[in-house]
């Protein structure tokens, strides 16, 4: 994996209308870590830049005395990246080692996750990083009900910051968390008002980073432990978790056309699947994971994240028996192990 994790990462910073995306790009910008990084945002004119211009390149980007470039998101995503990397290597505006993507608060960051692995210029270039998701804890139960956006948004979502947690009502806080916890287990839930809000654990720090590698891979597996899915409820809209476990070693070749069917046929309702999966004929487990109808590379692990030694798979789904996953699994498995 060292030639995927080499390539420049692009983080998404996404979230529902008004939950506070163009703050935290603000607060972002105030990193020194974060020297280096172009931003494709909407409309970089919301963001208080004035004290960090440098210069004007043209009238849809400027570059800061940080190093951080600022340029306008188009309509064609694919286009505004190629466009500029081709600026990059071109020597117009600085070589940045990381693009940071702000969706608008009604898009789905999953466009961008099949952008950056399917388009074959931008593949070459570019990888996957973390999906930053802001939920504003004064609409958010509500967004979460009466948006389908919202849902989907939290569920593809590797952090998840909640914003105006000063502002809302005590007790509808936890009821919040609680529903968050329900569409994502795995993804952290961070108070903008009381948490440290950097670059390392928001950004960086995701599967091919390989300081943090085990980390999140033990995050992933820690959401639902006993393998027990959640309880539908209101607030999720029909998307929830769950998690399947495996004590014998998987097919790496049967689980490998599985999870593609699964996709291919499923990927508009299956919305995220992590997993470490035990793998026959070595010892070491393998990271595998998946946005829609979308496989990222899977990682292999220089070991376990804690002491048990089986497949553990986590689903985030919408209106999918887990029954279903379970059954189709369980009979390739078979058929490859007879």
């Amino acid at each position: 994996m060292a030639d995927y994790a080499s390539l420049i990462p692009v983080n998404a910073i996404t979230g529902f209308l008004g939950s506070g995306k163009t703050t935290l790009l603000q607060r972002l910008l105030a990193y020194p870590e974060m020297a280096g990084t172009a931003f494709l945002v909407n409309e970089f004119g919301e963001i208080a830049l004035d004290h960090h211009l440098l210069m004007r390149v043209d009238p849809g980007t400027v570059v800061l005395a940080s190093g951080c470039v600022c340029c306008t998101l188009r309509d064609d995503l694919k286009q505004s990246i190629r466009d500029l990397y081709s600026r990059r290597e071109r020597g117009e505006i600085p070589r940045f080692r990381r693009l940071v993507i702000e969706t608008s608060g009604l898009a789905d960051s999953a466009s961008i996750a099949f952008t950056v692995l399917t388009d074959p210029v931008i593949r070459h270039h570019f990888r996957l990083g973390h999906t930053v998701t802001t939920v504003d804890a004064v609409n958010g139960l509500a967004s979460l009900s009466a948006f389908p956006e919202a849902p989907r948004q939290a569920a593809l979502a590797d952090r998840i910051v909640l914003t105006k947690t000063d502002l809302c009502d005590a007790g509808a806080l936890p009821e919040l968390m609680a529903a968050l916890r329900r569409i994502n287990p795995s993804a952290p839930l961070l108070d903008a008002a009381k948490d440290t809000i950097a670059p390392g654990p928001l950004l960086v720090e995701d599967l091919y980073f390989p300081e943090g590698r085990m980390a999140e891979v033990r995050r992933w597996v820690e959401g639902n432990p006993d393998g027990h899915g959640a309880p539908e409820h209101a607030h999720t809209a029909g998307v929830q978790s769950f998690s399947v476990t495996y004590e014998t070693p998987l097919n790496w070749s049967a689980f490998g056309i599985w999870l593609s069917m699964l996709l291919h046929r499923h990927g508009e309702r299956v919305l995220r699947v992590k997993g470490v999966l035990r793998v026959a004929g070595t010892d070491n487990p393998v990271a595998v994971h998946g946005v829609q109808h979308i496989v990222h590379p899977p990682v292999h692990l220089p070991g376990w994240p804690d002491a048990e030694r089986r497949s553990r798979i986590v689903f985030i789904v919408k209106d999918l028996p887990r029954a279903r996953i379970e059954e189709s699994l369980g009979v390739f498995n078979r058929l490859a192990n007879p």
